[in-house]
């Protein structure tokens, strides 16, 4: 099996609006594992249009605890419940991610206790294990290991790169960040780094758009990277290729693909993907050179 890729949701910032793509949510296939790596708005639809059966989840991971990560982590679990789960499923996140989950599970308690009771379903908050994570190790089983990296995401303290290593390639996830040089010490050598994304040209649109103005502003310029800053870490560290995802803006009709590659090219002349929903990514020691540029890639 190739390893791959499914940027399931694209788009950075928790606001939906007609036409436009989902929150931010990522499905990895890697070493015989089935992954979720965030899970914004959308996730659950996300994942069964990319062929796979909510039924069979596996590992789910969050970054931080920002809506447009985590917001449809309770329903993709209760949704795969419904669906036929009845195995255990593993999911690690930064610490308050388990009381995010008990609220969950008590406000859904009228629905999960009567399902139980009508429907002979085993007991949901039974199934799911949610283990908190720091810096440093997070996984490991049979080859395949999963590590952090604490980033740079004011206010939030707890926001984690992630880092996916197994025999048949590696795929890192920057998660929300301002520029961050150790990133690309973390990523060295990666065949995949999946980094946000922004446009400065698109930054004052997009708050004009959502309100609080300056604020936001404040935000969007101190916590998170410009394209060419992406770039910049890429090529520090050696990657296979760059796949600008969690953009901001994913939804301005000024700003076309063309825009983006613009501005990485700046800094990065590898191989180059712009995420969209849906968008396959190959890639590892099983998917041949021309199989990769042909998952979505722009050369």
């Amino acid at each position: 099996m190739t390893a791959n890729l499914v940027t399931l949701g694209s788009k950075g910032g928790p606001a939906i609006r007609p036409g436009g793509p989902s929150p931010t949510s990522a499905l990895l296939r890697l070493g015989g594992r089935v992954i979720v790596v965030d899970c914004g708005l959308g996730v659950s639809r996300g994942l069964v249009e990319a062929g796979v059966s909510l039924k069979e989840l596996d590992l789910v991971f969050v970054t931080h605890l920002h809506s447009d990560h985590v917001l449809e982590l309770g329903g993709l679990l209760h949704t795969a419940w419904t669906t036929g789960l009845d195995h255990e499923v593993r999911v690690f996140g930064p610490p308050g991610t388990g009381h995010y989950w008990s609220r969950f599970a008590q406000a859904m308690e009228f629905d999960i206790e009567i399902r139980i009771a009508d429907e002979g379903r085993p007991d949901i908050r039974e199934l799911v294990r949610i283990e908190e994570f720091s810096e440093g190790p997070v996984f490991e089983e049979n080859g395949f290991r999963v590590s952090a990296l604490r980033v740079d995401h004011p206010p939030v303290t707890d926001c984690f790169a992630l880092r996916f290593d197994h025999a048949q390639g590696s795929a890192v996830f920057s998660a929300d960040t301002a520029v961050f040089p150790p990133l690309a010490d973390f990523a060295r050598n990666a065949d995949v780094l999946v980094h946000e994304a922004m446009l400065a040209e698109g930054v004052d649109r997009l708050v004009a758009r959502t309100g609080n103005g300056a604020r936001l502003k404040e935000h969007l310029l101190a916590s998170h990277s410009f394209a060419a800053q992406a770039g910049r870490i890429a090529a520090d560290a050696g990657v296979g290729r760059l796949v600008l995802n969690h953009l901001i803006p994913a939804d301005d009709p000024a700003i076309i693909q063309a825009h983006w590659e613009k501005a990485v090219r700046e800094t990065w002349v590898g191989p180059l993907t712009i995420a969209r929903d849906g968008l396959l990514v190959e890639f590892g020691t099983a998917a041949p050179e021309s199989d990769k540029a042909a998952a979505g890639g722009n050369e």
